[in-house]
């Protein structure tokens, strides 16, 4: 009977499992630490590989930008040449009531223009030229819409009227340059358009001219000028 009751005991105490805490390798911690300092140095890596392309690339266009600035996109002065001026026209009129005899006298102009550009220039209205004698303005003229072509030559026409009469205010003077078979004049052109600049850039821009230039009364023609040309964006 003793010896079933300690068999009995002997069995349940043999039922009872041990318990057992597992823990974690200490290689095994060291290894991901390892791995996340790999990640986050790949990570600044590759961000100051994005800092650095965009650096170069933003000085290559800034490069670029001034080289065009200095070489394409800088303006520089048309020159006007003076090619034929020929008498169209005369017209008297007579005004009331003082009665007085006005004669306008109107001459077709031809002026040749070469633009050193790489850029075209188109102008539509508002091109004016202004026509003085000894400061007096004696004359002026609208000129029609045109274009000159990038590193081209065109032919600007401009029909310019003279009022004799504004001549009257230094008549002694003008009958001795007469006499003297010349008469010296001015003129003033502005001439407002656009430039393209590689059929991409386009800005405004006002073309200027200042001419001198003796107009022979034998040969109803000019004999001399002298130009300044310059163009202002």
């Amino acid at each position: 009977m003793a010896s079933t009751t300690a068999t009995a005991a002997g069995n349940g105490s043999g039922s009872i499992l041990p318990t057992h805490t597992t823990t974690a390798p200490p290689f095994r911690a060291h290894k991901d630490a390892d791995l996340e300092s790999t990640t986050r140095r790949r990570r600044r890596r590759c961000l100051c590989c994005c800092l650095l392309v965009t650096l170069v690339v933003l000085l290559v266009l800034a490069i670029t930008l001034l080289v065009l600035f200095l070489t394409v996109l800088r303006v520089r002065d048309p020159t006007t040449h003076l090619v034929s001026t020929r008498l169209t026209g005369l017209s008297p009129r007579l005004s009331f009531p003082a009665m007085s005899v006005q004669l306008n006298v109107t001459l077709l102009i031809t002026v040749a223009v070469h633009n050193p550009n790489p850029a075209s220039f188109t102008y539509a209205t508002g091109g004016h030229t202004d026509l003085t004698y000894r400061g007096a303005h004696v004359g002026d003229a609208e000129i029609d819409p045109g274009r000159i072509p990038s590193r081209g030559d065109a032919n600007v026409t401009m029909a310019l009227t003279l009022q004799a009469d504004r001549f009257a205010g230094d008549l002694t003077q003008l009958v001795s340059d007469v006499m003297g078979g010349s008469v010296a004049l001015d003129a003033s052109t502005r001439i407002p358009g656009r430039v393209a600049i590689l059929g991409v850039f386009k800005r405004h821009a006002v073309a200027y001219s200042d001419c001198h230039f003796v107009f022979g009364v034998t040969e109803m023609a000019v004999r001399s000028q002298q130009c300044s040309d310059r163009t202002k964006l």
